[in-house]
């Protein structure tokens, strides 16, 4: 009767080493915390910093979706702009006061969408 030599086991994480940390309870609750800022668990997070893999945070996706929205809020006041400054027939109907407090309103929306979009990436 042959005999199968055992098939080799399949390295994961569950059955590799566990490596413990000591440290203060508050020290624990900070780290916790800090995990979960990122969006990982604990182990993830100290694992990763272990080994150099930097940790980039829930917050910094949040803020790149915050820039495509203030992007996506200057592409549309940009093409009102040019609609606005191209479109004779249109700018016909309203007199130059109406046109200059609209052009002049829209630059301001435009002034406020950049200064938000600074602001966010400033933040990272």
């Amino acid at each position: 009767m042959d005999q199968k030599p055992p098939l080799p086991k399949t390295a994961t994480r569950k059955n590799s080493p566990c490596i413990r940390v000591w440290c203060m309870p508050e020290e624990k609750k900070l780290i916790d915390q800090n995990a979960k800022n990122v969006g990982l668990s604990t182990s993830t997070y100290l694992r990763n910093i272990g080994i150099g893999i930097e940790v980039k945070g829930i917050l910094d996706q949040k803020a790149v979706g915050d820039m495509a929205k203030v992007n996506a809020d200057l592409g549309r006041l940009g093409g009102l702009l040019k609609m606005w400054l191209s479109n004779d027939e249109r700018l016909a109907m309203f007199n130059q006061e109406q046109v200059k407090a609209s052009i002049l309103e829209a630059l301001g929306k435009i002034k406020t969408a950049q200064d938000e979009l600074l602001k966010t990436v400033k933040r990272l």
